[in-house]
């Protein structure tokens, strides 16, 4: 079985005195595919480090993470436009609203947030969407901003039935972490009634490990722990969890399976 984490943290600190290691354990794993979403200007080098190290399996991504949308936001604008110049990236993101740690700069989120989607629809690339305590901001963003062709991922989804049919509805997948592992997750009824086809797999290491690894640091050879939980919730194989989110995931990003495929 072949999976794809699409978002994941290894350039963080977190994993300095082991990062390789990390990256073989999720090979191993049959984790082939690693996709970086950035923070900020400060962690772009970082990551952009770790991709140069593993060419074959990891994926950087470029934008502004909201937590990190300060008084300074245009110059780190200008930053993940200087670098989208330059490079080759496969996503925007993280980028989108959180209203749970501040809602200091609400309105400079919403603005960096409608940025990004514009970067998204120049550069052809899909959106990696963080909605902590925001999803509903989210949606009349989108409704307002109207780009039927804008694609990309809603992160660390754990909504309703209905707020799934809404990010579905604006052509967008619904990425799926640890949170689904955890005892009581609403998450998890909502996920008998959505289709496999709209979903991608995800860790957001080093945070939110799965169950049994829950309070402890996150990483990609976790991912197949994702799909066993997905697999029982909707009475199918894990084999068909994966053939079917790898699908989807290289769909959305435009790659080949990895070396090892």
């Amino acid at each position: 079985m072949l999976f794809i984490d699409t978002h994941t943290h290894l350039y963080l600190d977190e994993f300095d005195n082991d990062r390789r290691q990390v990256v073989e354990n999720a090979l191993s794993a049959g984790v082939t595919g690693l996709f970086l979403p950035n923070i900020d200007s400060k962690t772009v080098s970082p990551m952009l480090q770790l991709c140069e190290s593993f060419p074959e399996y990891c994926y950087p991504m470029i934008g502004l993470h909201p937590t990190s949308v300060k008084e300074d936001y245009m110059a780190e604008i200008a930053h993940v436009e200087s670098w989208l110049s330059t490079h080759h990236f496969y996503g925007i993101g993280e980028c989108g609203l959180d209203y749970y740690w501040d809602k200091t700069f609400t309105r400079e989120q919403e603005f960096v947030f409608r940025h990004h989607i514009e970067l998204a629809m120049a550069y052809h690339l899909p959106l990696i969407v963080h909605i902590r305590d925001s999803f509903n901001e989210v949606i009349q963003i989108l409704k307002d901003v109207n780009k039927p062709d804008l694609k990309g991922i809603f992160h660390c989804f754990s909504g309703s039935i209905e707020q799934a049919k809404q990010a579905i509805g604006f052509g967008f997948s619904l990425g799926l972490g640890g949170v689904i592992t955890f005892k009581n997750n609403r998450m998890q009824e909502t996920l008998k009634h959505i289709d496999l086809k709209h979903l991608v797999l995800e860790t957001d290491a080093p945070f939110l490990a799965p169950v049994p690894h829950r309070g402890k640091r996150n990483e990609p050879s976790f991912i197949p722990l994702i799909a066993q939980k997905i697999a029982e919730i909707k009475n199918i194989s894990t084999e068909e969890v994966a053939e079917t989110t790898t699908g989807n995931a290289m769909k959305l990003f435009g790659i080949k399976p990895g070396p090892e495929a």
